[in-house]
C-alpha cells in the first residue's frame, strides 16, 4: 500500500549539513532528471534580475521576497529529513518522532510526500527548505507543474496498489494510479441540525491523524472498508463512499470522510 502526503507550506529550513544529493532521493531513475530540471529553472527564475516576476510567478506576497533568496540558493544550502523540514500540522498530527521504531519503520516504506520541486520524496530523504507550491508557474518548463510531473511519477509509482490519498487537489492532478484502488482522505464538521461543511486546516490535521494510524497497525489495510475499520477504532466518526468504478485497467475511486462534531 501507499500513503500519499502533501507537503507543507510551512518548512523548517535545516540548520547545517550537507547540501540535497539528488541521487540519493527515492525513485530517483524514473523522477532524477525532472528534478534536476525543475531545481535548475527555478533556481533561475529566484536568482533573475525582475524579483517581481518571480514573485508573481510563484504566488508570493511582497513580504515573502527572502524565499527568492532561499531558492536562488537551494543547491548549496543544508539539506535535512523531509519529515523534519515539513513542519505544517499535518506533521506535527503525524508526529513521527514520537512512534516507536517499527511504527517509524512502517512510515518509511509506505509514505511518500509529493511535492512540486522534488516529484516525491520519502520522510526520511534529506532537503533543503524550499517555496514551490504546485500552482505556481516556472516559464523555462513551458508546461504546469502537474504536467511536468506527471509521465514521470507514472513511471515511477505503482499502478495498482492501495493508496492512501491524502494531497490536495493540484498534487492530486500530478499522478493517479492506472489500476488498483484510491481512497481519498476528506475531513468534515457536523453541526447539531446534521448540516456539514469540509474543514481546511483540520483536515491537515485529520490526514496526519491517518498516516499516523496506518504506520502504526499492526498489518495493512487491504481495502477501504479496512482502511475505515482502523479509523473508526480510533473514535472517529467516518463515512465510506465508492466514487468511481474501474474500467478495464482502471482504478477505483472511493472517499473516506471523517466528521467532526462542531
Amino acid at each position: 500500500m501507499l500513503v500519499l502526503l502533501p507537503p507543507s507550506e510551512g518548512k523548517t529550513a535545516p540548520a547545517d549539513g550537507a547540501p540535497v544529493d539528488l541521487a540519493a532521493l527515492v525513485h530517483d531513475a524514473e523522477l532524477g532528471p525532472v528534478r534536476a530540471r525543475v531545481l535548475d529553472a527555478l533556481v533561475r527564475l529566484c536568482a533573475g534580475r525582475s524579483r517581481s516576476r518571480a514573485l508573481d510567478l510563484l504566488g508570493l506576497s511582497p513580504g515573502l521576497a527572502g524565499e527568492l533568496d532561499r531558492n536562488a540558493t537551494l543547491r548549496d544550502a543544508p539539506a535535512g529529513p523531509a519529515a523534519d523540514v515539513y513542519s505544517g500540522v499535518l506533521y506535527q498530527h503525524l508526529d513521527l518522532g514520537s512512534l516507536t521504531p517499527r511504527a517509524r519503520e512502517r512510515a518509511a516504506e509506505r509514505v511518500l510526500v509529493a511535492s512540486a520541486l522534488w516529484g516525491v520524496v520519502r520522510l526520511e530523504d534529506r532537503i533543503p527548505a524550499y517555496r514551490l507550491s504546485i500552482g505556481a508557474t516556472v516559464p523555462a518548463l513551458r508546461r504546469t507543474l502537474a504536467a511536468t510531473w506527471k509521465p514521470a511519477l507514472t513511471a515511477a509509482l505503482p499502478p495498482d496498489d492501495l493508496v492512501v490519498d491524502c494531497r490536495s487537489g493540484g498534487y492530486a492532478a500530478a499522478w493517479k494510479p492506472a489500476g488498483g484502488t484510491l481512497v481519498a482522505v476528506r475531513a468534515f464538521s457536523q453541526a447539531a441540525d446534521g448540516t456539514r461543511k469540509p474543514i481546511s486546516h483540520m483536515a491537515k490535521a485529520t490526514r496526519g491523524d491517518v498516516a499516523r494510524l496506518v504506520a502504526q497497525a499492526r498489518t495493512d489495510p487491504r481495502s477501504p472498508e479496512d482502511l475505515a475499520t482502523l479509523v473508526e477504532r480510533s473514535g472517529r466518526t467516518v463515512e465510506l463512499a465508492r466514487t468511481g468504478r474501474p474500467g478495464t485497467g482502471g482504478v477505483a475511486t472511493w472517499t473516506l470522510d471523517v466528521i467532526e462534531t462542531a
